[in-house]
């Protein structure tokens, strides 16, 4: 019988990986950014309109900026972190599926530990 299990993915920082990241957190704050301004811009245009209760409008749109602004402050938080980072970390990277096949006489704990794949720039380096 086959089961389908969690297995974590975890990636080696290296020199490499660092400037991945960096440039991924560096590009995501700077979507985030050009959201906030769209949203901004898009709330001044609905308010020349007057179609709109000003109020809940208003409301609406800086719930929405403000998520944004929470979104930004946790890459900010990310980027600290990963200059704080030394080379050789291991970083939760995702979590996938995996099928595995378990038959009568299999001890159960050992079949559903924890396994893990150890990922250094790009290449299985282990499966722990």
């Amino acid at each position: 019988m086959q089961i389908i299990q969690t297995v974590v993915v975890k990636q080696i920082l290296t020199e490499n990986s660092k400037q991945q990241l960096f440039h991924t957190y560096h590009s995501k704050k700077l979507q985030l950014q050009k959201e906030c301004d769209q949203l901004q811009f898009e709330l001044k245009r609905l308010e020349k309109t007057k179609s709109f209760s000003p109020s809940a409008l208003k409301k609406h749109f800086e719930k929405d900026i403000e998520m944004r602004k929470e979104k930004i402050k946790l890459v900010e938080f990310q980027i600290e972190q990963l200059h704080i980072l030394p080379l050789g970390s291991e970083l939760n990277e995702k979590e996938v599926q995996a099928l595995v096949e378990v038959k009568v006489g299999d001890i159960w704990n050992e079949r559903l530990g924890q396994p893990t794949i150890i990922i250094k720039d790009g290449i299985i380096e282990e499966i722990r």
